[in-house]
């Protein structure tokens, strides 16, 4: 399913036109981002968690010249769903 499709059976579910889906979908994404953009994380009950997760400096291979290079540390958006809702989809 891509964006477009999922817009489309979040509006017919909700009974939103097409247009107000991708708005309210637009701005939930927005939302999202702005928050863990100010180091917060959001929790969603029944749903799952969004945050920022640091990753270590690290040493990498550079597939085409098998040459060392040397990778910075980062921050990196994540995702994990609720227990509540892998069994929902689970079942």
């Amino acid at each position: 399913m891509n964006k477009q499709q999922f817009i489309k059976a979040f509006a017919d579910k909700a009974n939103f036109t097409q247009k107000d889906a991708g708005i309210a979908f637009e701005a939930m994404a927005a939302t999202i981002a702005e928050t863990l953009k100010s180091g917060e994380k959001i929790q969603i009950a029944g749903f799952g968690t969004f945050e920022m997760k640091k990753r270590a400096a690290r040493e990498g291979i550079n597939p085409l010249t098998k040459e060392k290079v040397s990778i910075p540390a980062c921050s990196a958006p994540s995702f994990k769903f609720g227990n509540s809702f892998k069994d929902t989809v689970s079942k």
